[in-house]
């Protein structure tokens, strides 16, 4: 049996040089659970990469930057990851957290450490490896 790979459309926004990351929820159904994660998601049917990624940050944290610049598509057996960039004009408060634990800046140090701290887990959480990678080839 084959398993067919799915889409999805991640998003690297940032300010100056933090960029703002999801802690994905503690739930062990979804990859990366209890993570630190790009904004974004699956593709519905029908959807190009960039509609599905304005649909998902809408829901996510009800705002879309205007502008959208595809960086570079990262695939593996399982997942085909379609990554736009696009500096956030407004600010962290009048961003709503729709899915996901917390959110929050994260700094190049961090992502090469691989952890950032939560406020709202009161911890240091990993970072996706997947995320970690596709900012680490974005910084540099």
């Amino acid at each position: 049996m084959t398993q067919v790979r799915v889409s999805v459309a991640l998003a690297i926004l940032y300010q100056g040089d933090r960029l703002l990351m999801q802690l994905r929820d503690d739930n062990p159904a979804i990859l990366y659970p209890g993570h630190w994660g790009l904004f974004g998601g699956h593709l519905e049917v029908g959807e190009t990469p960039l509609e599905g990624l304005q649909r998902e940050l809408s829901e996510e944290i009800g705002h879309c930057p205007d502008h959208l610049e595809p960086v570079g598509q990262y695939s593996d057996d399982l997942v085909i990851r379609h990554i736009f960039a696009s500096p956030l004009t407004v600010d962290l408060s009048e961003l709503v957290l729709g899915e996901g634990w917390d959110m929050a800046w994260v700094t190049a140090a961090a992502v090469q450490r691989g952890w950032n701290y939560s406020d709202r887990a009161g911890e240091e959480r990993p970072l996706g490896d997947i995320h970690r990678r596709i900012l680490g080839d974005f910084l540099t």
